[in-house]
């Protein structure tokens, strides 16, 4: 799973907050008013595109090639990704009972039982 860029990551996080497919010119737009530069420029729709095609590679987005523009979409939820980056980072430790505990040991009280809850404990 890889990581994203922060313009990978504001793409993305467009596409989690939408349940519609987007076009590239209709992300561009939605970025330049979160920037609000006010100088009336934003990214070149090249550059969005170009980022779409790097997240369709990590397997991020999906595109609808049926229709033109092309529109995307998330493939997963961020919820779903952010816990395969859990994952990926667990199955790197060295010794996982450490991290869990150490994670484990971090988390507020609420998450506890959170986490205590889910676990079914």
């Amino acid at each position: 799973m890889a990581t994203l860029g922060e313009l990978e990551r504001a793409m993305m996080d467009l596409l989690w907050e939408s349940s519609d497919a987007a076009t590239a010119n209709e992300l561009r737009e939605k970025l330049a008013q979160r920037e609000d530069s006010g100088d009336g420029k934003g990214l070149a729709v090249t550059t969005v595109l170009t980022v779409l095609s790097r997240l369709e590679k990590k397997s991020l987005v999906q595109r609808e090639r049926k229709i033109r523009p092309h529109r995307y979409r998330a493939v997963t939820s961020r919820a779903e990704h952010t816990a395969e980056l859990m994952h990926e980072a667990l199955g790197t430790a060295n010794d996982r009972e450490a991290v869990l505990a150490r994670f484990v040991g971090s988390v507020s009280d609420s998450e506890a039982q959170m986490l205590r809850r889910l676990l079914g404990a």
